[in-house]
């Protein structure tokens, strides 16, 4: 039944995905509010099919961040990615700039001013980051950014990159940490998709004006604590 239930909603996920985005190309040409609102669908639209084919919820735990925060999540699954256009208003969301050369999904996030990096142009990648973190801001939209830069699995030993910290010093606004247990629902690189309830949780803030080492420490601390106690609660042993 697992793998019958799994089987169906890739199927879906995928073939509607293909409709979707190319059934809302002309939106591209058209003010970039027309293209966060189909992203937004598409973003509703698959958390749907995962509780009616897959079986998987998700509940939220804390305040949704308004405004020009940033966002600091634990990643552990393709889901957080889709989760933040459905439950924020606008996101910016940061992402690799490799992403931007697929087809679609590339253009759509040009379109929407996602924040895309070069991680491996050094300084230059900081500077690109912090001063589209600025714009972003400035129009009132929250950041999100996955401190580790990638899918961890659950329980692996964490590996915050300084991306994070750069933003937060830079654009001088408060920090979210968000905790998840996705990964055990939508593993990363694996085909099945497990019945449940994700759970994401936004912690209470970290104000600004940290110095960078006690930011970092302070961040990664509530990250992993809530965390662990998710994935403990999903029923993940340790």
């Amino acid at each position: 039944m697992l793998w019958l239930r799994s089987i169906a909603f890739n199927l879906a996920f995928y073939l509607t995905t293909v409709v979707i985005i190319v059934a809302a190309t002309p939106l591209l040409a058209l003010p970039r509010g027309s293209s966060v609102w189909a992203m937004r669908q598409w973003s509703h639209l698959t958390m749907w099919l995962l509780r009616v084919v897959a079986g998987t919820r998700y509940e939220i735990r804390g305040r949704l961040p308004e405004g020009a925060v940033l966002v600091a999540s634990k990643h552990q699954s393709m889901w957080d990615t889709i989760i933040y256009t459905a439950i924020l208003n606008d996101p910016a969301m940061v992402m690799k700039q490799e992403l931007l050369w697929i087809p679609y999904y590339g253009w759509f996030s040009r379109k929407t001013d996602m924040i895309a990096v070069d991680r491996g142009s050094g300084a230059n990648a900081l500077r690109r980051l912090v001063s589209q973190g600025k714009a972003a801001a400035a129009a009132g939209r929250p950041i999100v950014i996955f401190p580790e830069g990638h899918r961890v699995a659950p329980g692996a030993a964490p590996d915050y990159k300084p991306g994070v910290a750069a933003l937060y010093r830079q654009l001088g606004v408060a920090c979210v940490p968000v905790a998840v247990n996705s990964g055990l629902f939508w593993p990363r690189r694996k085909f099945l998709r497990r019945p449940g309830t994700i759970l994401i949780e936004f912690l209470e803030p970290i104000a600004p004006g940290l110095d960078r080492q006690a930011f970092m420490a302070e961040l990664e601390t509530r990250i992993e604590g809530a965390t662990g106690k998710l994935l403990g609660e999903a029923g993940m042993p340790g």
